[in-house]
């Protein structure tokens, strides 16, 4: 375990990478879901957040705090300052965003860039269709008992469709000129069909993109005096009244910390690509409360955050809050996106992109695919990376060609990760499903089709490479590493186990893809 909640642990300096159109692009680590003393169930400020993010080697942070009646008439605005303060005292790639509470669904960050516009625009999204405020408003005793109500039911599912073409109205008329919406631990409870993910995809292209490939809270797993013994990302929960009935009981796990919507080869995920369409991952802390801290929330009361709209300021016990499940921003998980610029549009426009990769616990420094027409020296061009597009003939090959940096410095928990494995997965792009309800492993045609081995203790950059023989089907390529201490023999990840997961002995760094499209 680590002495100390958050120790200074730098930022990778990959060497700069080109796409196939010779854009240039460097990676910065960041992370979209984290709370301050704005949520009602949280306890740091923003500027205790930017501060311990930066200490812990973000480049970017999104403060999503979560909305609400009380959150919508003050705490926007009273945040708005904060956010500003911190971005000029510690890293100017700080955003003021927003967890939604989508009306009759689980919940999704809601980022916008800096504009003169951004705080009138969150406050009117939240109060025309955060489902916490749509609940108050019908019955303000029972704001939870109308939220889940109505989950499932065409009144649910339209009013989260209609928030969305609300968004994609506004960004037309200019209100704020780019947003972007992630779902957020998109399998905790089983309630997003596949259907509905298929429906905000579809919806709102280029908009809503992706979800969190593995979800926040991951010390939550560990035993006392260390977690709450609960799963990893507290996904320890079974079907329920309102979902899905198609999903089996390891559908609520995490696997290697990762959703279990992302982790299963084949599983929902790869059933969204092999529709040929973007669908993106991403990794957070969710913070809240770090795991073993010393201090506690400075004004717990409920009516305090009524007529505040914070929590104040954080009080020091000295003794260790053995319930506390968060690791700080980046001290655990992090997103690396390929952007032009170090400035808050050009982050927005790689994660619109999928030109991401995601990172526990600092398993390696960087990892990039390049994938190119060809094979040997007749390889096509510098090839294209995540969340891009190539074009092949019927019947080329495809070379793929991965560079791994390992990791170069101790991680939290003061070791230094060795990546064991690196696993090339493919998968045959098919088209639009005829069942927009197909969830478990209706994506048949994914498979791993290399593995390569890093070398113990392995320094400096490394490169794999694998070609694709007489490529006959469109497909899309996707990486994945661990390091090998927990998985199957096959190389898959294992089901996490409640209340028995040490996040730090089981680390896993996944990739967005590649589409390959084929011609003739």
């Amino acid at each position: 375990m680590p002495a100390h909640p958050h120790p200074h642990l730098p930022g990778p300096q990959p060497e700069p990478a080109s796409d196939g159109d010779d854009r240039t692009f460097a990676w910065y680590a960041g992370d979209h879901h984290i709370h301050t003393t704005f949520s009602r169930d949280a306890m740091y400020s923003v500027d205790d957040q930017v501060r311990r993010g930066q200490e812990c080697g973000l480049d970017w942070m999104v403060i999503t705090d979560h909305g609400g009646p009380d959150h919508a008439k003050l705490s926007v605005a009273a945040q708005a300052p904060a956010i500003a303060a911190a971005r000029e005292r510690w890293s100017p790639l700080v955003f003021q965003g927003m967890e939604w509470n989508i009306p009759g669904a689980e919940h999704a960050t809601l980022i916008v860039p800096p504009h003169e516009r951004t705080v009138g625009f969150l406050q009117e999204f939240e109060r025309r269709w955060d489902g916490d405020v749509l609940a108050a408003h019908s019955n303000p005793g029972g704001p939870e008992l109308i939220r889940h109500s109505v989950e499932g039911t065409d009144t649910a599912r339209r009013l989260g469709l209609e928030a969305l073409a609300w968004l994609r109205a506004e960004l037309e008329r200019g209100t704020v000129d780019t947003a972007l919406v992630l779902s957020n631990h998109p399998m905790r409870t089983g309630r997003l069909a596949p259907s509905r993910i298929r429906q905000w995809r579809d919806a709102a292209p280029g908009l809503f993109v992706g979800w969190e490939g593995a979800p926040g809270h991951q010390a939550a797993a560990l035993p006392a005096p260390y977690g709450r013994g609960r799963g990893r990302g507290q996904y320890d929960e079974s079907p329920g009244t309102w979902s899905f009935p198609g999903y089996d009981a390891l559908q609520y796990r995490t696997w290697g910390g990762f959703d279990a919507a992302t982790a299963r080869v084949g599983g929902l995920w790869d059933s969204l690509l092999a529709e040929g369409l973007p669908w993106w991952i991403t990794a957070n802390s969710d913070n809240h409360f770090d795991h073993m801290d010393t201090v506690v929330v400075g004004e717990p009361s409920r009516a305090f955050y009524e007529a505040h709209g914070h929590r104040g300021s954080p009080v020091e016990t000295g003794r260790a809050q053995h319930g506390y499940v968060d690791f700080a921003p980046g001290f655990y998980s992090r997103t690396y996106v390929g952007a032009e610029r170090r400035e808050h549009r050009s982050v927005m426009a790689a994660l619109r992109a999928g030109r991401a990769f995601v990172v526990h616990g600092g398993l390696l420094d960087a990892i990039e695919v390049r994938v190119r027409p060809g094979s040997g020296e007749g390889a096509a061009g510098p090839g294209v990376t995540f969340g891009a597009r190539t074009r092949i003939a019927r019947g080329d090959d495809v070379r793929v060609e991965v560079l791994l940096d390992p990791a170069s410095r101790p991680n939290g928990a003061g070791e230094v990760p060795q990546v064991a494995r690196v696993d090339v997965v493919v998968g045959t792009v098919t088209g639009k499903v005829a069942d927009a309800e197909a969830d478990l492993f209706e994506a048949p045609g994914t498979r791993v089709v290399e593995t390569f081995e890093v070398p113990a203790r392995a320094r400096g950059r490394q490169r794999f490479e694998v070609v694709l023989r007489q490529v006959a089907d469109p497909l899309y390529v996707r990486l994945r590493a661990s390091d090998g201490r927990r998985c199957r023999a096959d190389g898959h990840p294992l089901a996490d186990e409640i209340g028995n997961s040490d996040p730090w002995a089981d680390l896993w760094s996944y990739t967005n893809p590649v589409f390959v499209d084929v011609d003739g």
